[in-house]
């Protein structure tokens, strides 16, 4: 066989035994990944792969992305091209029991009827036909869950949605809220009454009052809710604690002036409930509220107030606050995704026991320096004025809303009795109930997450809910519902860290803008303030002008001389500094032009110089070994 026959086929069976290879090998490393990005944005958070393991059933995700419309947007284009990547990872884990496809809804297409039956919002576009960009989830009950637009901004997050939404489609039974409260907006079906909040919590989950005078827990209760809640005997009180060290999962919302507490101004504070607290719970938790209410001018929420003669007006009253998502973390994920304010009516503060040993995280914090005001005082209609006069500022933020997680301890060395009722039926069913309770455990069976709030006001529709429109104006709600969706979830879910954008910021450019901006910056301002204030005298010589003569071409002729020369000098200025204005924008850039120009010349001409440069130094090499 000839050197060149021999070469032909070998090079001829190394490609068949390449390609036989790879497809043997492609089915086992189906899995297999390496993330070689700095914040690892492609590999899966451990949650995310539990929930995606222990699917009991298949889940079908339908992605819907209108690609010639999507085109046309970088950010949105390149954020499809993230969801498909994270959408193959999801599948890599989930196997068969996660069926991904993906549809594209041209105009009057069954794509597109699909999409909008759905509910995956149709975004207008500049060229006419409508942008959908949106996931549908389904399982083989058909329950569907839908993110109707996937939104780049809220990359950080996408991650959890998409857990979230697997994680509902395999367990499709709505979450069980227990609802403990003294609140008269807070009693009832909250289907069509009650504050906004409670009939959002009945649309959502499978909700149970909790009566005042309670002897059980409901069964199956995945959280409770209790929203200034009456104090508690001992026998509440631990059914609350060994239902917290079980199942883990509270949002307690307590008040040290509750202005919306049962009652009325005729009946006095002593028929009152303004107060609630965490009772024995403060000692364990390392957390308690503060007997005083908090005031703040940083953060004071503008309300409207009468001033007499039918005549209202705007003022900031710090008894009211508006706290901003600047005050909440930005990686917490029932906070991460706020944009408006949470608004708080005369707040108590939440006091952190520095020596306690339990996790805790700071939601939602005053502004630096708010004030005590004396909780009787501030459950009475303080004005803005008389706030003021009693304002003694402090010398730090005080927390409004903290989160306690991690494993918890007993309040209780033992179960206690209940207090028998002296009505018989009632006692009968207090007996019943403590026959049937669970033995005393003295440690959390699973880590507890509780969200709690120093204000019971903040469920009230008139911090932050229109009442013309019923439309929310504030945040208070969506702050709740994402604590609830957090708590309520797989508990895998909570573990699930939101994922870093793939968005690489320009650090070196933005430092070069910086700089280029701190050093021209004073100049250009000086040169816009000479320019107005040139066209401003040049415009009012111009109109005087004009006003003197009989028309256009008698505007120069009807101004006096030392007018005519500063009219011309005025010309000569607006000219000449718009041309150092036009330098200032060229030098501006001057450096950010030369990095691209740098960086366009070491991607077009960097890989040939250096294939080049080798290839010299191969050459060099073998031509010095022959002279050798």
């Amino acid at each position: 066989m000839s050197p060149r026959v021999y070469l032909s086929a070998a090079t001829a069976l190394i490609a068949v035994i390449f390609i036989a290879a790879t497809l043997i090998v492609q089915p086992l490393l189906r899995t297999a990944r390496v993330d070689f990005t700095e914040n690892d944005i492609y590999t899966l958070s451990e949650g995310t792969k539990a929930v995606l393991t222990d699917l009991e059933e298949p889940v079908d995700l339908t992605f819907v992305y209108t690609r010639r419309v999507g085109q046309e947007f970088p950010a949105v284009r390149a954020y499809a091209t993230r969801v498909r990547e994270l959408l193959d990872a999801y599948k890599a884990v989930a196997g068969a029991d996660l069926r991904i496809r993906e549809i594209d809804p041209e105009p009057f297409s069954e794509d597109e009827d699909e999409a909008l039956a759905a509910g995956i919002t149709a975004v207008n576009s500049d060229g006419g036909d409508p942008l959908y960009f949106g996931l549908i989830g389904k399982n083989t009950v058909d329950d569907q869950r839908v993110i109707p637009f996937l939104a780049p901004e809220q990359e950080d997050t996408l991650e959890y949605d998409l857990t979230r939404m697997i994680a509902r489609l395999n367990r499709p039974e709505p979450p069980n809220i227990g609802v403990l409260s003294t609140l008269q907006g807070m009693s009832g079906p909250g289907e069509d009454s009650g504050y906004t909040f409670l009939q959002e919590l009945s649309k959502s989950y499978d909700m149970q009052e909790i009566d005042e005078a309670f002897f059980s827990l409901p069964e199956d209760m995945d959280v409770v809710v209790m929203v200034h809640p009456p104090e508690l005997n001992d026998w509440q009180a631990w059914l609350i604690d060994q239902f917290i060290l079980r199942t883990g999962r509270a949002i307690i919302l307590v008040d040290a002036a509750a202005k919306t507490s049962r009652g009325s101004d005729f009946s006095g504070l002593d028929d009152r409930q303004i107060r609630s607290d965490l009772g024995r719970f403060s000692d364990v938790w390392g957390l308690s509220v503060s007997e005083e209410a908090l005031a703040d001018t940083e953060s004071a929420l503008p309300i409207q107030v009468a001033t007499g003669g039918g005549r209202s007006t705007i003022v900031r009253h710090p008894l009211y606050l508006a706290a901003t998502p600047a005050l909440m973390p930005s990686d917490s994920l029932i906070t991460a995704d706020l944009s408006r304010t949470v608004n708080f009516g005369a707040p108590g503060g939440l006091i952190l026991d520095e020596d306690s040993p339990i996790d805790k995280e700071v939601l939602i914090e005053t502004g630096p320096a708010p004030s005590w005001i004396e909780a009787d005082e501030a459950v009475s209609d303080l004005t803005a004025q008389e706030t003021l006069d009693l304002y003694e500022p402090l010398d730090q933020a005080m927390p409004l809303a903290v989160r306690v997680h991690g494993a918890l301890v007993s309040a209780f060395d033992e179960r206690p009795s209940p207090d028998m009722p002296d009505d018989p039926v009632m006692a009968e069913l207090a007996r019943a109930a403590a026959e049937e309770a669970q033995p005393h455990i003295s440690t959390s069976e699973r880590d507890a997450e509780i969200l709690v709030v120093a204000d019971a006001d903040m469920v009230d529709d008139g911090l932050y809910v229109n009442l013309d429109s019923a439309t929310a104006f504030a945040d208070n709600g969506a702050f709740l519902m994402n604590a609830l969706d957090v708590l309520s979830g797989d508990a895998n879910l909570l573990t699930l860290r939101a994922r870093t954008s793939s968005r690489r910021p320009m650090t070196r450019v933005e430092g070069m803008r910086d700089e280029a901006q701190a050093r021209f910056f004073d100049e250009q301002a000086r040169l816009e303030d000479k320019l107005a204030e040139s066209q401003q005298r040049l415009e009012e010589l111009q109109q005087r002008g004009a006003s003197d003569g009989f028309f256009e071409g008698d505007i120069e002729a009807s101004l006096n001389e030392n007018e005519r020369l500063e009219l011309a000098r005025l010309r000569e200025d607006i000219v000449e500094t718009r041309s150092r204005l036009r330098t200032i924008e060229r030098n501006f850039r001057q450096e950010i032009d030369g990095l691209e120009g740098t960086l366009k010349f070491i991607n077009i001409f960097g890989g040939p110089l250096l294939v080049g440069l080798l290839g010299a130094l191969v050459w060099w090499r073998r031509r010095r070994r022959g002279i050798a």
